[in-house]
């Protein structure tokens, strides 16, 4: 349930200037300040110097001793670095940002974009899956690319090998946007360079880190909530039961976005991630008529020709989809709680995983507001909060893996107020989970 937000008594203003841009990026690439972190001093302080400003006192007051400012020059070098790529940025609260992605609490501050731009203002469907993908599970995810291309939809995923790459290339001719984890001019797996250079021809690539960035670890999950974040639709093409395919499923459902899986044979350990969606209520899919469906949208291909009315025909229908869509949870599968977890999104932390910045209608995306009404009036309470608490469970974590549910007891807190926080530790690199569902702290 949606609880009351206090409005920031600052709009955002996207940067109009080199000058602008070189203050976002220097607040965004201070050391511990994340996207939400961005967004929650940009509120607080109405513009991005005045924030970086104010950081020593935030930081101060949160206990926070190891963070370090971004240089000028630091920033000037990226700006530079993505001219010379071909790129430009985007940032949030332009006319041009993605407009589903705006509405997740994390969304990305800036954006590297090389390629065909419009196609962010189209509607998009996710497709994810196994990158050691069978030949069946390649020739479904082709199979549905291309119709989705064919009813106007933006195929977005990964540029992974497997099912990603096999989802770009048969979206390359109606359009595809890729999904990259480094730089946008960073290309991961160096297997797909030929099919990379092609989307950024034909298609689109982004990426929320600095051009010329090398990808880590860390950045996968942070990547695959943009994913998600930019789609109608998440649709699962072949995954283990331990897939990171199924990370971007969890995001899907955490942005209010339906859930789709292709099922597998019982005895094929590829399928296992896809059929356990399935049977905790993601949509059976078969072929692109149950996609459709699922979105709301008749199975007529859209014309080479189509008028902007009718690109924004669809946009309406799949918009009022992804309003009933919100229903939809398969919380056995991921383990998460069947609605929202505005009490945990609404503390905000220096590493950027927490809060939700502007006020949400529910029909757009997401409940509107956050648990805590005294979220907005002040960041310093608020990250000196989550701090102790980071600071709580990197004490009880060690090199030995500890089981998750006795480190909740351990706290003695609540599982929907420490689970966030665990997952920000993962991103931040200082936690690493074990299989069977053990954490130990990364020294």
């Amino acid at each position: 349930m949606a609880e009351d937000f206090v409005p920031s008594p600052h709009p955002l203003t996207p940067p109009r200037s080199d000058e602008d841009w070189l203050w976002w990026l220097r607040l965004l690439r201070s050391r511990r300040v994340g996207a939400t972190t961005f967004h929650r001093l940009m509120a607080e302080h109405g513009s991005a110097d005045a924030a970086l400003a104010a950081l020593p006192e935030v930081a101060r007051a949160a206990g926070v001793k190891d963070y370090s400012p971004c240089s000028r020059e630091q920033a000037e070098a990226e700006l530079e670095g993505g001219r010379r790529a071909g790129a430009r940025p985007i940032a949030f609260g332009a006319a041009d940002y993605p407009p589903l992605l705006a509405l997740i609490p994390d969304a990305p501050p800036i954006l590297w974009v090389m390629g065909r731009e419009e196609l962010l203002r189209r509607p998009m469907v996710a497709l994810v899956g196994a990158r050691n993908a069978s030949s069946l599970g390649a020739r479904m995810a082709r199979r549905l690319a291309t119709g989705l291309g064919e009813v106007g939809i933006v195929v977005v995923s990964g540029l992974a090998r497997g099912i990603d790459a096999a989802a770009h290339l048969a979206a390359l001719e109606a359009g595809t946007v890729a999904v990259m984890p480094g730089g946008v001019d960073v290309i991961y797996p160096t297997e797909n360079a030929t099919l990379a250079q092609e989307i950024a021809e034909r298609g689109l690539r982004i990426s929320e880190r600095p051009p010329g960035d090398q990808p880590f670890a860390r950045h996968f999950p942070a990547r695959n909530r943009i994913i998600s974040g930019l789609a109608q639709a998440v649709l699962v093409v072949e995954a283990a039961a331990r897939s990171g395919s199924l990370i971007t499923a969890r995001g899907a459902l955490d942005q209010g976005r339906e859930v789709l899986a292709v099922p597998g044979h019982p005895f094929d350990a590829r399928a296992a991630g896809c059929n356990m969606l399935i049977r905790d209520g993601a949509t059976l899919v078969r072929g692109i008529d149950d996609v459709l469906e699922a979105l709301g949208l008749q199975a007529l291909p859209l014309p080479a020709s189509a008028t902007p009315g009718r690109q924004a025909q669809v946009g309406e229908q799949e918009s009022a989809a992804l309003a009933r869509s919100r229903a939809r949870r398969v919380a056995r599968t991921l383990a998460m709680p069947t609605g929202p977890e505005p009490t945990a999104r609404s503390k905000a932390s220096l590493s950027g995983t927490a809060p939700q910045m502007a006020p949400r209608s529910a029909g757009a995306g997401g409940d509107a507001g956050t648990d805590d009404p005294k979220a907005g009036r002040g960041a310093a309470a608020n990250l000196a909060e989550t701090a102790a608490l980071h600071r709580a469970i990197l004490d009880r974590l060690g090199p030995s893996p500890l089981a998750e549910d006795q480190l909740i007891r351990d706290l003695a807190l609540p599982a929907a107020r420490v689970t966030p926080e665990l997952v920000a530790l993962e991103l931040e690199g200082r936690i690493q989970r074990q299989p069977g569902g053990l954490l130990s702290r990364v020294d």
